[in-house]
């Protein structure tokens, strides 16, 4: 999963530059550029970032966005250890209860959802300032080009801007993120049950 990931980041990192500058010249035209600056094509935006920075600028941000490939491993990994827990929890009340040893608690679709919502908020408010030093190195910001390493771009930004430089943008992100993933989560469990039901025979 992983090196896919990585494989997958790699090849589409030149697609993701690209978007970011057109994104940074859209800002830039409505905070006071120029009117009749019109807006670049792929293919022209492509050909601009070739003539300014040369074809390795394609990649620029790729330290950080490999990094940011555990995003989803550490986000399954935070589920899944939470649901064994929240399991176990309730398997032993139930047993204290009185419940058979066999019995197994079962989580309804509203536990998924939010271990799904606190999973990715985890992995997603750890790996927040990859996202940043990521979107800064593809967008051509000027400072950002003056990292030595990706380290070197969260030493400087936790130097020049605290802690806050770290997570600028984290609140429209968390929201985002977090709520797709607690509904994917919810959803896909709800798919299980609904498919197991359908192909389970009948009278069994």
């Amino acid at each position: 999963m992983k090196n896919s990931g990585s494989a997958t980041t790699i090849i589409s990192n030149p697609i993701w530059v690209v978007q970011t500058s057109q994104a940074v010249r859209t800002l830039d035209q409505s905070s006071g550029q120029p009117a009749a600056t019109r807006k670049l094509s792929f293919i022209q935006t492509c050909k601009n970032i070739v003539a300014k920075d040369g074809v390795k600028a394609f990649w620029r941000g790729i330290g950080p966005a490999l990094v940011l490939v555990i995003n989803p491993v550490l986000q399954y990994t935070v589920f899944e250890q939470l649901k064994n827990l929240l399991i176990a929890s309730r398997t032993k009340k139930l047993r204290a209860a009185g419940a058979a040893a066999s019995v197994v608690a079962i989580l309804s679709d509203w536990d998924f959802f939010f271990l799904g919502a606190l999973s990715k908020l985890v992995a997603t408010g750890s790996t927040y300032p990859y996202i940043v030093i990521k979107s800064r190195l593809q967008a051509g910001h000027a400072s950002a080009l003056k990292y030595k390493s990706t380290l070197d771009g969260l030493l400087t930004i936790l130097k020049e801007e605290g802690i806050g430089g770290l997570y600028k943008g984290v609140g429209s992100k968390l929201l985002q993120s977090v709520l797709t993933a607690a509904i994917l989560f919810a959803g896909q469990r709800r798919f299980y049950e609904m498919t197991k039901k359908a192909i389970q025979p009948s009278g069994k």
